[in-house]
């Protein structure tokens, strides 16, 4: 197993960087490349790398599966990497993902693998005026890993349409900024810069809330109800169909990581530590995984608000039926929403 961390900033992310940065992606049944981007929303698969799972399902098959793992930041990274072929299998947001559903369709056929889990996203800031939406002005800045298009822009803009109107579900769009979480993280608590809220994730978002200054706004979970999947991972139509064996060791391995992780959360904290060479103390990485908030689960969770939301306010094109258009049939058994 190879694993390279090369770290592409959405600002700087373009689809030549991107296939430069970035080894060929598997053409043939026995490879995979897959991406993630930063935080314990990939736990899974950091429970996945440690365990060498892709690989352990793949002897099963009598398949010696090789495992190559990048790391970028930035949904359009993602993205554009995927259908440049620089990549099999991605991972980002349920917006990101359903935006290229949306495009490929009768092309490349994107779709869901799975969830990576429901964790809620929090809206912080360290503008103590800043208590609600409302109190947002164009002198503050709001980081977000990918402006306008990523998960949490796509979730702002929902809740903005239902506080202001369809109209205007981009009105934070142009005072958002794309920076990767951990600058994000670092901005919001020394302070001082230009940036003073941040659409974080965990565990930048305890981190940051570590600080005094530093405040909550408004949970991802308020906007969709309860309980919701933040990552899923995608792949396109043709890894999924020519190469069944080394998806069905992929997708094994990710179920299996659900189950260690749920079985020995304290376990799993180390395996994270380890695995992304974390700085943070492990008793902070133990509080977030034992969150009751959190389900590190495959099975998604309220993905379909997104694809009904987003296509009301004319983003997709294509209206989703139920969540089952948008994610391969091997995720069709759970009782996903």
């Amino acid at each position: 197993m190879t694993f390279k961390r090369s770290s592409l900033t959405l600002l700087a992310a373009s689809l030549a960087a991107a296939g430069a940065l970035l080894s060929p992606g598997a053409q043939a049944e026995g490879k995979i490349s897959i991406a993630q981007q930063f935080g314990i929303g990939y736990l899974i698969l950091d429970v996945v790398r440690d365990q060498h799972l892709i690989e352990k399902h793949g002897k099963a098959q009598g398949l010696d599966i090789q495992v190559e793992w990048n790391s970028i930041s930035g949904a359009t990274a993602m993205n554009e990497s995927l259908l440049a072929g620089a990549l099999d299998v991605v991972s980002a947001g349920v917006p990101p993902m359903l935006t290229l559903w949306d495009r490929t369709q009768g092309k490349q056929n994107v779709k869901a693998i799975a969830s990576l889990g429901s964790m809620p996203n929090y809206l912080l800031s360290n503008n103590p005026k800043v208590k609600t939406l409302k109190d947002f002005t164009e002198k503050d800045r709001i980081a977000v890993p990918a402006a306008g298009v990523g998960f949490q822009s796509r979730t702002l803009q929902i809740e903005t349409a239902k506080q202001f109107g369809d109209a205007h579900y981009k009105k934070f769009d142009d005072i958002s900024i794309s920076l990767a979480h951990p600058d994000a993280t670092a901005a919001l608590i020394a302070g001082g810069s230009e940036i003073n809220s941040h659409f974080s994730s965990p565990p930048f978002q305890y981190q940051e809330l570590l600080n005094p200054n530093v405040h909550k706004v408004l949970s991802s979970y308020d906007i969709l109800g309860g309980p919701a999947t933040f990552n899923v991972l995608y792949t396109t139509q043709k890894f999924h169909d020519e190469n069944p064996k080394t998806y069905k060791a992929f997708y094994d391995a990710l179920a299996e990581a659900e189950t260690i992780i749920k079985a020995d959360k304290p376990a799993a904290a180390k395996a994270y530590i380890r695995v992304e060479q974390s700085k943070l103390p492990l008793d902070l990485v133990e509080k977030i995984v034992q969150d009751p908030e959190i389900d590190f689960t495959i099975v998604p969770q309220r993905t379909y608000i997104y694809a009904e939301k987003l296509h009301e306010l004319g983003v997709l094109k294509n209206k989703a039926a139920s969540w089952k258009d948008y994610f391969f049939e091997e995720a069709h058994g759970g009782n996903g929403s």
